[in-house]
């Protein structure tokens, strides 16, 4: 009995050590961080994340998704709500993707942020702030796969339409039209055999027209050299338009002077005519006048002896 009591208090001993050094190891291990609640709300696949996954920002190891849920109050979203360390920078323009490690198809969280707005996010159990989820390289790369299978499909539709039969030989007609074009470009040399021949004459025609034309240059520099050469002489001190204006002035001077001296004798000349003429008048009517003199002129109305004429 003895032995037994003596074995039952060292089990005991061994469990309780064991218990002990469990708590101790769990309590030296024991998250002393005060982790941070964020949600990511997104409408896109999320394979192969699971909850305890990683969270990194830019490739550091910030935090892990606690929970992966549905939206109750948006049909299709999904929640993912994960924990992060305080000292992330979290901003307002911070934004969730999903990253794959290897082959392995476990996803993880990629936080990053595009510096639009620096201004840090605020979060906590009360109020959950929520980070915008972006497609993933892979989304990206399914999105333009299934663009380019479209385009595909679509491409091949259309040869499937350019080989039907009617097609087919519109092609075949096409092919025999362009072979009877290319015979009949290959004729174009021959006939032009004649012309390419003439050529030479034609260039030879060219050089004689070029040096005719180089000739009559050479004459119309030296004409245009003498013509300049005539009008430094005429424009020149004491040349041709120095003596028409020398000319030009002194007629102009006899101008004046025959207007102002000979117009005024011939003036005096026409009333001395006149005179004249009234004289001989007088003497072809009254020749006695010579004798007696001129005639009394009778007095007029209002002199004295003026008689008022007798009327019948």
């Amino acid at each position: 009995m003895e032995n037994k009591s003596h074995a039952l208090m060292a089990g005991i001993f061994t469990i309780a050590l064991l218990a002990a050094a469990i708590l101790i190891g769990m309590w030296f291990n024991r998250d002393q961080v005060e982790w941070v609640p964020y949600q990511i709300a997104t409408k896109l696949s999320v394979p192969g994340l699971n909850p305890q996954a990683a969270v990194r920002y830019r490739g550091l190891d910030v935090g892990r998704v606690e929970n992966i849920s549905f939206d109750p109050k948006v049909v299709g979203q999904i929640l993912v709500r994960i924990s992060v360390r305080p000292d992330t920078p979290i901003t307002r323009s911070t934004f969730a993707t999903l990253g794959y490690q290897g082959v392995t198809g476990i996803a993880y969280v990629q936080l990053d942020d595009d510096g639009s707005q620096p201004v840090m996010l605020k979060s906590s159990e009360d109020d959950i702030a929520r980070i915008e989820m972006r497609p993933s390289l892979l989304d990206q790369l399914e999105n333009r796969g299934m663009a380019i299978l479209r385009q595909t499909e679509e491409v091949a539709k259309r040869i499937n339409n350019l080989l039907e039969p009617a097609n087919q030989q519109a092609i075949l007609a096409a092919f025999d039209n362009i072979s009877k074009a290319a015979n009949e470009i290959g004729g174009i040399p021959r006939q032009l055999q004649p012309t390419l021949a003439a050529l030479p004459g034609v260039t030879k025609q060219a050089q004689q027209t070029l040096s005719t034309l180089n000739t009559l240059s050479k004459d119309a520099s030296r004409l245009s050299a003498s013509l300049n050469d005539i009008a430094g002489k005429i424009a020149s001190p004491q040349g041709t338009i120095d003596k028409i204006n020398d000319t030009a002035d002194q007629i102009t001077a006899v101008v004046n002077r025959f207007e102002h001296e000979t117009l005024p004798l011939a003036n005096d000349a026409r009333s001395s005519l006149r005179m004249l003429n009234r004289t001989l008048n007088n003497l072809s009517e009254r020749p006695q006048s010579i004798l007696f003199g001129p005639q009394e002129a009778l007095p007029g109305p209002g002199e004295s002896g003026f008689t008022v004429p007798e009327t019948n």
